[in-house]
This record gives structure tokens, sequence and C-alpha cells, in this order.
């Protein structure tokens, strides 16, 4: 079974699905929409099929994701050039903005599946999300397929926009790891918040230049309030790469794991207000910054690294990701590694620890 619901409304849909794929309703969007195993509940907005919230269903209602949640930016990251302003594109693109339609939904077996589809007018592209969960397993898995409508190659800019928020993110108690190298401090404009990095600077993860001639560890979420924007190359040496957040004191662990040919960059707005407005952005991308398609290209390489990926003329490009929420044992304070293989996730911690999912359908 697979609940689909209008969140704040008195409407319940429930739609028995069979083993066979059952097409939706052509009409068939609402507003929030459940995705749910033994072991997560998953909220989906039809409105850019962000990944509104996500709980383990054995204990407190706690979700790792902030109020904006996991959203796609497509086909544009951060602020669009001045000619894609005047054509109407908006920040971080169309894709998040449009309300995607309900293509299928799938049981097989103990496979729960929901497809979403939307096009996207100015980019001429259509994108297709597969979302899945399988009974047992405390994953999430994501295959998405971007289509283009135009007779020309071109560089696409493509960021999953993860962001971690309270309580689950937390002033000394939340950390953030990754199988990063080379980084490199991103200048912004200054507001209320005050950065503490230094601006345009290059550093190895995850020890930062501050203005005060010091080091931060962009691991922890620091007792100040801070607003800072740095981006991370992935070890080019992996084929896998991963981002995880590990709650100290709960014993929560929620992370990603996507492919590196994929998503080569990953850029941490730390976005520390100090209230329920903070935000801790895990932003796996195809390119290190959010900024435009002509800056973004301009910049490549960077560490070695492209910074923009193609999406071929009236071509498909794929990208399959997978994410994880569980409980982990007590001790785990540093994340080393998370792998994936013969339909296991195997996370390692620095005290030698290690942690087991089922991991069934692989990436």
């Amino acid at each position: 079974m697979m609940t689909i619901q209008r969140l704040g409304a008195a409407l319940l849909l429930t739609m028995m699905v069979s083993a066979q794929t059952a097409p939706a309703p052509a009409n068939l969007v609402l507003a929030n929409l459940v995705l749910a195993n033994d072991r997560l509940e998953l909220t989906i907005l039809s409105t850019g099929g962000t990944l509104g919230k996500l709980l383990l269903r054995d204990g407190e209602p706690l979700s790792p994701l902030a109020a904006m949640g996991h959203f796609l930016a497509l086909d544009g990251f951060g602020a669009p050039s001045e000619p894609e302003r005047a054509a109407g594109m908006p920040f971080h693109g169309e894709a998040s903005k449009l309300a995607m339609k309900v293509i299928s939904t799938q049981s097989s077996g103990a496979v729960r599946s929901l497809v979403l589809q939307s096009t996207l007018p100015l980019a001429q592209e259509t994108l297709t999300r597969n979302i899945e969960m399988v009974e047992g397993e405390n994953v999430v898995y994501v295959t998405s397929d971007l289509e283009s409508g135009v007779g020309v190659d071109r560089p696409i800019a493509w960021a999953e926009h993860a962001t971690l928020g309270p309580p689950f993110l937390e002033k000394g108690k939340t950390v953030v790891d990754m199988p990063a190298l080379s980084c490199r401090v991103r200048p912004f404009k200054p507001g209320a918040i005050p950065g503490r990095l230094a601006y345009e600077r290059d550093f190895q993860w995850p020890l930062a230049p501050t203005k005060a001639n010091g080091t931060a560890d962009l691991r922890l979420v620091p007792e100040e309030n801070y607003l800072d924007l740095a981006s991370c190359q992935m070890d080019p040496r992996r084929t896998l790469a991963f981002v995880t957040a590990l709650h100290l004191d709960r014993h929560l662990l929620f992370g990603y794991v996507f492919r590196r040919q994929d998503y080569p960059w990953l850029m941490s707005w730390m976005n520390y207000t100090g209230d329920n407005r903070a935000a801790r952005g895990m932003e796996f991308s195809t390119q290190p910054f959010d900024i435009s398609h002509q800056e973004t290209v301009a910049m490549s390489p960077l560490f070695g690294t492209p910074t923009f990926r193609w999406l071929p003329a009236k071509a498909k490009l794929q990208t399959r990701w997978l994410m994880f929420y569980t409980r982990v044992p007590e001790g785990f304070t540093r994340i080393d590694d998370v792998v994936v293989e013969a339909g296991k996730i195997t996370i390692v911690d620095r005290s030698g620890r290690r942690l087991v999912l089922t991991a069934s359908r692989g990436l």
C-alpha cells in the first residue's frame, strides 16, 4: 500500500497498487505525497518533487531536513545571468517552482515507488524522477532522467539542494562528513550575520581559513552565529561519494551516496542563524558554486575537476543517488567512509565501529 495525502486538508487518497505499474490520472497533482515503508516515512511535495520531511517510523518524529527540505536546483544553480533573468529564469532554476505530475506508482513485492514528471519551459527540458523504497530498508533511492528538447549540446547546472535544519541541526551537536579534498571559500554580500571565513581562499577539507588568520573545522556546527559558503571537490579517486550528518547526542545519522561523475562537487551553505531559520546545505552538484552558467563554464576546471556537465542535443541524461536515515551505536563521532556494494551500505566510523544497512537496489 502507498498513501498519498494532502496535508492540512480533509482529503486522504489511498491507492492500492497491484504488482504491475498503475498509471495515475493525468490530472493528479496533489500538494503533498507520502511514501513509506516499515522503516521510513518520506513527505514529497508535488511542487518540484521537493523532499520535505523524512522520519523514522519507530521513534520520535524528528526530520533532519530543514523547512525548505531537499529541493532540486535545475537548470540553474543560484542567480541567473542578466539575459536569463530578463527571459524569466528564476533563482535556482525552474524545477523547484513547477508542479510535477504523478506518472505512475508501483508495488512489486516489497517495493514502494512513485514516478513524477515535469517540463521546464524556459530550459526546454523534461525531468522524470523515480523515488523508491524497499520494505525493511532505511534507504530511499532516487533516479532522475533529464531530456533535452533542443538540438544543441549545452552545459547544465544541476544541484541536489539537501538542507539540514533544527532541531536535528544543533550547535555543537551535529557534524558533517564527506570524502572531500580541495575546497574554496565563496565570497558573498555581507548581511546581518557575519562570515568568519577568508573569501576566495583555497583549503583542504575540513580546515578552512578564517578572517582572524586561524582555521575553522567545517565539520562542526559552531556555537557562534555565522554565514559562510564553501565548495569542495569530491575525491576523484572514488566512484561513489557521500555526505553524512550525525547528531552526536541523539545518535542519528542521515546521509547521501551519489555517483561522483554525476556530482563531483559539494557546496556547504552554513547559515548558522541561531534560531529556527538555521540551515546547513549539503548541496551535491555538477558545479562548485551557485552562480550563473556563464560564470560556471568560465571557471572550469577547478582543482583539475570540470565545473559543468554537458547535456547533449535531443538526448537524455540520468543520475542516481540514495538517501539513508538510521540510528547508530553510541560512540559514533566521525564517519570516515560509506561503502555501497553487494546490496549493503557499510558505514565506517573513526572509532573503527561499523554499521551495515541493507540497500538491495544499490547504485
